[in-house]
């Protein structure tokens, strides 16, 4: 077993006055302290267009921090591969890996949020086509060694070859994101690594590493490819402070899902002039606030909250407004802030979303 770390560095949010350097550094010095102590590995993430200092340009971070270490391995997770030119990806890949003397493990996968694809004007129901078409063409620019042409439902390239090769033979470890049974299966096919998610309880996550080990052996696979686990960790320096807990503490994840969520759900309100027509509940739970959008993850594009299920709390609240929504919906969503949002208890006439679904 061996021990790495995963997460991200953070800017300031758009509408601050932090120095935005300071984030990164402290995230750079970070990593070097791990190295030091002998972790293995780092992973980063990447997110685009929550204006709250989330790192977007993940290559480039583990690029700049390939300078500054010589050890520990350099991972992405993930990139969104739908989202990205493939040539333009394979090249600063292996250019990270040439660079880095040999340490990026490439992790891709096929994104999550809603606002991501809707900013970059790709439609989520592409997604895994458009997520296979780019893995096999980045697979393409890595192994072949003379001028290619390639054309698909959505790229055509023409006599390319890319610069520079990697370092790592034929190219750098592959790691898929995956948490549906059917997507891990084909983890195990292509015989790359497994990534799983920091939410999901030991039960699920001993239940996917069978589907894994179970794919592999079906195929007769010898060459077991690994798996990695991200657990959130709390580490105190005494007793009294581990009594603390972590509900107590100030946390960016909540103020990023909680209170931005708000915000911007209220500014939708009020371009619609919604706001004395719409009542609200809290989810409650700070652990389902936080991980509602990374849970959706595993079921593949997202989740549904059915409303008329949430206890409402408020007396005399007409319960004729309870309507199932999308997650993704273009209308409410500000994905990537906060499932909570979802918690529209509306009075009055029927609530439709973009794409005109029938109330509950």
């Amino acid at each position: 077993m061996k021990f790495g770390l995963f997460g991200s560095a953070k800017s300031a949010p758009v509408d601050s006055d932090i120095d935005s350097a300071a984030g990164y550094n402290d995230w750079i010095k970070f990593n070097q302290e791990a190295e030091k102590l002998g972790y293995y590995s780092t992973f980063t993430v990447e997110h685009h267009f929550t204006g709250l200092g989330q790192v977007s340009a993940s290559m480039s971070l583990l690029t700049f921090l390939a300078a500054k270490t010589s050890t520990i391995r350099l991972g992405t997770a993930v990139m969104a591969l739908p989202w990205h030119n493939p040539i333009l990806l394979a090249e600063q890949a292996s250019t990270l890996d040439l660079l880095s003397g040999g340490r990026l493990d490439f992790g891709v996968g096929k994104g999550y949020r809603y606002n991501e694809f809707h900013g970059f004007d790709v439609n989520m129901d592409e997604a895994h086509e458009r997520y296979h078409d780019c893995l096999q063409i980045i697979l393409k620019c890595w192994n072949e060694k003379k001028k290619w042409n390639y054309k698909s439902q959505y790229w055509t390239f023409n006599d390319v070859i890319v610069e520079p090769p990697c370092t790592q033979k034929p190219h750098p470890p592959i790691w898929m994101a995956a948490g549906h049974s059917d997507s891990i299966k084909t983890v195990a096919q292509q015989n790359c690594n497994l990534l799983l998610d920091q939410f999901s309880p030991v039960s699920t996550v001993i239940e996917r590493v069978k589907i894994f080990n179970d794919e592999l052996n079906s195929l007769g696979i010898k060459n077991r490819p690994q798996i990695a686990l991200a657990r959130a960790m709390y580490i105190a320096k005494d007793e009294k402070e581990k009594n603390k807990g972590a509900v107590q503490e100030p946390n960016a994840f909540l103020e990023r899902h909680l209170l931005k969520s708000t915000y911007a759900l209220f500014k939708i309100l009020r371009e619609k002039n919604l706001v004395d027509k719409v009542g609200f509940k809290d989810l409650g739970a700070g652990g389902v606030a936080c991980a509602s959008v990374e849970l959706a993850e595993t079921s593949g594009y997202g989740s549904e909250i059915w409303i008329e299920q949430i206890h409402v709390g408020i007396k005399n609240l007409h319960k004729r407004g309870f309507y199932k929504m999308h997650m993704q919906d273009p209308l409410l969503d500000v994905s990537g802030l906060s499932g909570p949002i979802l918690n529209i208890i509306r009075q009055g006439e029927p609530f439709f979303d973009s794409r005109n679904r029938e109330p509950c």
